[in-house]
């Protein structure tokens, strides 16, 4: 019975969205905006409970394992952790898009009562763009990805979870990236209605840019949570190795910083109002590019969710209908949108046009080489791969000067900005990054590109501190914690890159090999049994300059699916992490063991999340801005 609720409540849902769309127009047509907003207002809101209501319904199936569901049959087994039977319920094709479209649903939701700024019309217009969105994904959903499908007659055991996904981080990571995926379908429906409604001006700029950056820091935090379940998960030892999945993420993080920083001008200069709308449509297009990527089976991909060319199929009508219908709508107002106010190269307004420039040029980076093994395939039949060697070639030229504009960025003012001001504010912060390239001279790193990472690393880090003198907003403290978040992220990468080592060693309990500067001593290697695996664990006593401590990696073999994982160790040192995976035994009671030594990589984390948190702060000073501005148009003291 809950099964069929939760299929009920999504055709009623979808019900709902073709009366946003249609029924708003109908009566839109008749001029009356006020009543066509008392339909789509509760039908974007009672969509939002359907949704809700019908993934918590799935949950419950997987937590009863309810095998007689076709989802949960694939994707689950009684002897299964109870946690992971319910993040199990999004890890796989079916619950992932209905995670999508209950996202999609909450936040037209939301819009549907906090978009007033723009006028009744423009927020009748935007709940029909979220209606023919969702109306889009509805059947995609229940068409060929009905996750309440039935099984008759039902099993009486599951197939199982694939085990890579059976950790803690899957129960936020694919959340996260939903939230900033689903919260650009919301930036892009208030681009298509401000052209439809010819509102593309600084208050627009205004009202969307919170959607924007909510959805940018959420892809932030998903990214990094993903590159570190990848780091110590899948047991390679890296944490980001250009896998196409991985890319499908980065592409619209990538449009969605350009975005922002283009709302940003549009805010307050009203300029860049032609490049705003479409990074709108190409931000929300490569979040539909990631989708079809993960799903079409075009590209291989431990990330992956499904292989099957007919959904993806779907999706590419569903992404050429949204993308082409914007497409054709902006040419179609391209007249109306008029460029906006002017502005001189030095300025903060010409600084970031030249930032949004490098994105853009990464972004392309990005996609050619996400891209070209598909077309290559598809003329040729020919299997190429793309790897590291080609993206790290590209994008390191662009990556250096992007860092180095982000410092000089803020010290700009809009319209003109004094050279001889703009000298003196810089001179401390080139100060502290010959210092910092100085220091990294001392410790040994002898690699120019190391020596000149590590520079704009502590020039990007001084200059995000620097931009606080003589300001106490808390959006400029947002956007300074973001920047010096991004400075980390850029130590921890150039650091590990260039000072990692790596060395694999066969070794029996009782004996010593040596990895650096590090005395590694196999203690014993023992087997457990687990919840819904066996494993065979080993004990390694790692000493260095008086430190002791253990680690205890694992090979782990599960029974259903029938699948052998490694189990990563890692000790997390202040100055860096010693990571160990259990090989193959030799037969001879030796065991292979890699080790390698990462200086600094847990920076690349720490700095990911600071610079979530330095969006999700900017949200909340824009907020708080926003509240003091409307006390004092009332006339009433502050609190």
């Amino acid at each position: 019975m809950i099964p069929e609720l939760g299929h009920f409540a999504l055709w009623l849902a979808a019900a709902l969205a073709c009366a946003q769309l249609f029924g708003g127009e109908i009566t839109l047509r008749r001029q009356d905006s006020r009543r066509a907003l008392d339909l789509v207002v509760p039908a974007a809101a009672a969509q939002a409970f359907l949704c809700v209501g019908a993934f918590a319904m799935l949950i419950y199936c997987f937590a009863v394992s309810d095998f007689s569901v076709k989802l949960v049959a694939t994707n689950s087994h009684t002897m299964k952790p109870f946690g992971y039977k319910l993040t199990g319920a999004w890890a796989n094709h079916e619950g992932s898009m209905l995670l999508w479209v209950t996202v999609l649903a909450f936040f037209a939701g939301v819009a549907a009562f906090r978009a007033t700024a723009l006028g009744d019309r423009f927020r009748v217009r935007l709940m029909q763009v979220t209606g023919a969105l969702s109306l889009g994904f509805y059947s995609y959903l229940l068409i060929s990805s009905n996750p309440f499908e039935r099984l008759t007659p039902a099993p009486s055991e599951g197939n199982g979870l694939n085990p890579l996904l059976q950790d803690p981080g899957l129960a936020f990571h694919p959340p996260l990236l939903y939230l900033g995926y689903v919260g650009l379908s919301i930036a892009f429906a208030f681009a298509v209605a401000a052209l439809i409604e010819r509102q593309v001006g600084p208050l627009w700029a205004r009202t969307v840019k919170p959607w924007i950056l909510a959805a940018w820091a959420f892809l932030t935090a998903g990214i990094t949570l993903g590159s570190f379940w990848a780091y110590y998960e899948l047991g390679w030892g890296g944490w980001w190795f250009w896998d196409p999945v991985e890319n499908a993420s980065l592409m619209p993080w990538l449009a969605a910083t350009a975005l922002f920083h283009s709302t940003s001008v549009l805010a307050q200069r009203d300029a860049l109002r032609n490049w705003t709308i479409l990074l709108a449509v190409a931000a929300f297009s490569f979040s539909m590019i990631g989708t079809f990527i993960v799903r079409s089976g075009l590209l291989t991909s431990v990330h992956a969710f499904a292989v099957d060319p007919e959904r993806g199929f779907y999706l590419l009508v569903l992404l050429g209908i949204y993308v082409g219908g914007a497409l054709a709508l902006y040419a179609v107002r391209a007249g109306t949108v008029t460029a906006g106010a002017g502005f001189r190269l030095m300025s903060r307004e010409g600084a970031l046009v030249i930032n949004n420039l490098l994105l853009s040029a990464i972004l392309g980076v990005v996609f050619i080489g996400t891209m070209y093994p598909v077309g290559v395939e598809a003329i040729t039949g020919a299997r190429v791969s793309v790897g590291p060697p080609y993206f790290e070639a590209a994008l390191i030229p662009l990556i250096l000067p992007l860092l180095l504009l982000m410092a000089i960025g803020p010290f700009l003012r809009w319209k003109k900005t004094d050279s001889s001001k703009l000298k003196r504010r810089l001179f401390p912060v080139l100060i502290a990054a010959l210092a910092a390239a100085l220091i990294a001279v001392l410790f040994g790193i002898k690699s120019v590109l190391a020596i000149t990472g590590v520079g704009i690393a502590a020039w990007l880090a001084a200059a995000s501190i620097a931009m606080l003198r003589g300001r106490r907003d808390i959006s400029t403290l947002g956007t300074s914690v973001a920047h010096l978040g991004a400075a980390i992220l850029a130590l921890g990468v150039t650091v590990s890159a260039t000072g990692s080592l790596e060395r694999t060693v066969s070794i029996g309990p009782g004996e010593v090999a040596r990895m650096a500067d590090f005395k590694v001593r196999m203690d014993n290697v023992e087997p457990l049994a687990g919840p819904n695996y066996t494993s065979i664990m080993s004990t390694l006593s790692i000493s260095r300059g008086g430190t002791e401590f253990v680690l205890r990696p694992e090979r782990r073999a599960f029974v259903r699916p029938m699948q052998q994982t490694t189990e990563t160790d890692i000790a997390p040192l202040w100055n860096g992490n010693l990571y160990a995976v259990l090989g193959e035994g030799n037969g001879d009671g030796r065991w292979q063991v890699r080790l390698n030594w990462q200086p600094l990589i847990a920076l690349i984390w720490i700095g990911g999340i600071i610079t979530a948190l330095g969006g999700m702060l900017a949200i909340y000073g824009r907020a708080a801005q926003r509240r003091e501005d409307r006390r004092q148009a009332l006339g009433s003291p502050a609190a």
